[in-house]
Order: structure tokens, then C-alpha cells, then sequence
């Protein structure tokens, strides 16, 4: 399980190092991808596997499937953790993520993945969000905790 949030700086040829408390969910590799926020998703090959599944048994005659299947593979890069745990991000991914080279990411635990944020962008999508539940109590209600 990935929980938490860390920051940690994209080396000058883009690696990241992955938090110590992470690795061991990731030795067998990752997949790293856009994800849908504008940052980026860092997958478990397991839970890639099954993420790959559900997209691929989409009707390739829907649009909507074939923009799926491009936004979750065209862009997508597979990596094993160095021995210091570091994985190496595409420059087209931290384009798409805002995040530019030698700079600061927050690595955020997600449960079965994580997600590479610029931080600026962390901080405005955490106050978008924190708004958002405000503004919607029965959210929580849904969620019957």
C-alpha cells in the first residue's frame, strides 16, 4: 500500500528517486504514464497488468476506446528501480506534467499506485479538491465511513 507524500528533485537526466518506504511494491518494475490530472501515474507492473486488461476489452470501434488505449500506452514507459531507487521519467511525460528538468517532485502514495505532481500543481489540485468536497457534503455520506 502507497501512502503519503514526499518531495524529492528529478535529477539533470530525469531520474526520480522512488521513497525507500515504496520499493519494495516496485522491484519487479513500474510502468509511468500521463496521468489524468496533468501529472504523472507510476504503476506497478501487477497493477498495470490489470489496469491493461480493462482498457484493452474496450470496443476499438468506440472512440472513446481508442482515445483511452492512446492516452494510457502511446506515452507509457517501462522502468526498474535502480539500485538507488531511482526510475527514469520520459521528458515528454514531465513535459505533460509541468514538471522541468532538476526540479522538484512530490511523489504522492495512492494506495496501488502513485502519482508524480509538479509541486505548484499539487498545491492547486489539492485546493480544488478540499473545495470541491466542502461544497458536496453527501460525497462523504457516499462513502458510508
Amino acid at each position: 500500500m502507497f501512502l503519503g507524500q514526499h518531495t524529492y528533485t528529478l535529477d539533470p537526466k530525469g531520474r526520480l528517486i522512488i521513497p525507500s518506504r515504496f520499493r519494495e511494491g516496485l522491484t519487479d518494475g513500474v510502468v509511468v504514464t500521463r496521468g489524468l490530472d496533468r501529472c504523472l501515474t507510476v504503476y506497478p507492473l501487477e497493477v498495470w497488468e490489470e489496469i491493461a486488461q480493462k482498457v484493452n476489452a474496450l470496443p476499438i470501434t468506440s472512440p472513446q476506446g481508442r482515445a483511452l488505449r492512446r492516452l494510457f500506452f502511446a506515452d507509457a514507459s517501462d522502468a526498474i528501480p535502480d539500485r538507488q531507487g531511482r526510475i527514469l521519467l520520459p521528458e515528454r511525460l514531465c513535459e505533460y506534467a509541468g514538471i522541468p528538468p532538476a526540479s522538484e517532485v512530490v511523489v504522492v502514495g495512492l494506495d496501488r499506485f502513485l502519482e508524480l505532481w509538479h509541486p505548484q500543481r499539487w498545491v492547486e489540485e489539492n485546493t480544488r479538491e478540499l473545495e470541491m468536497m466542502e461544497d458536496d457534503p453527501a460525497l462523504w455520506e457516499k462513502l458510508q465511513i
